[in-house]
């Protein structure tokens, strides 16, 4: 569960580092998963989520987090940028990421 200090830094835009429980066999351990935010939906309702891109060895994934999981454990917020100028940074999956770190500002 994220906690509810956290939950307004979570914006596009944003750099994050999600720690996942991942249960494999009987045992259960913490993944991490760091990227920059492209949309927040919903708010803070009950289905409210947050999507997440990184690149991985050269390929880049996307995840989309429910905001109320138990699954999440934490989420840590990096950096934030000053102002973006839109909702959703989908436009960001076409750039490289140099362009995106001059569009958006902080993006390191």
């Amino acid at each position: 569960m994220i906690a509810e200090a956290i939950l307004p830094k979570i914006k596009p835009g944003a750099m994050v580092k999600v720690f996942e429980k991942v249960k494999e066999g009987d045992k259960e351990r913490l993944s991490q998963f760091s990227g920059l935010v492209l949309a927040r939906k919903h708010g803070s309702e009950t289905g409210a989520s947050f999507t997440v891109r990184s690149t991985i060895a050269g390929v880049s994934v996307e995840k989309v987090y429910p905001i109320h999981s138990p699954v999440i454990e934490k989420v840590e917020v990096l950096s934030a940028p000053k102002k973006v100028h839109r909702s959703k940074l989908y436009y960001v999956r076409e750039l490289s990421r140099k362009q995106t770190r001059q569009k958006i500002g902080t993006v390191k």
